[in-house]
């Protein structure tokens, strides 16, 4: 088990994230969304199989990213994720018009927050010292 977190560690969690994300539901036809709502799509094993093995990794990252940083750090992670969005939208940056690149910049800071969810502990015992434990029932 690594000990010390790196830049590569964050970005292999954003991947892992992004994949997720964009795995679930993206703007474009590819994403198991798209696929098992298309019409004709028949529900059979696979979309099945694929839906449970996307659930198992939901499920795996939104338990580490609110151990890990709770109501409130997903809250001020999302207020600043949308100043940011708001900034690029004042410069001109971002146009609040394309919906297909709203879509994109939101999925893109839902798989962050993820990504930073699944990093925080580490990047909380690098800054403070201090280790996070899970709660165990006795």
């Amino acid at each position: 088990m690594a000990t010390h977190f790196t830049l590569v560690g964050f970005l292999g969690r954003w991947l892992f994230a992004a994949a997720l994300v964009f795995g679930t539901y993206n703007p474009t036809e590819y994403s198991y969304a798209r696929w098992v709502l298309a019409e004709g799509t028949e529900f059979g094993p696979i979309p099945a199989l694929v839906g449970i093995a996307l659930l198992i990794a939901w499920i795996v990252f939104l338990r580490a990213t609110f151990m890990s940083l709770g109501w409130l750090g997903i809250a001020l992670g999302a207020a600043l994720f949308g100043c940011l969005i708001w900034l690029f939208v004042d410069l001109g940056w971002l146009s609040m018009e394309s919906q297909s690149a709203m879509t994109w910049v939101v999925l893109v800071v839902l798989s962050l927050i993820l990504a930073a969810g699944m990093s925080w502990s580490h990047i909380r015992r690098r800054l403070t010292g201090q280790v996070d434990v899970d709660e165990l029932e006795d």
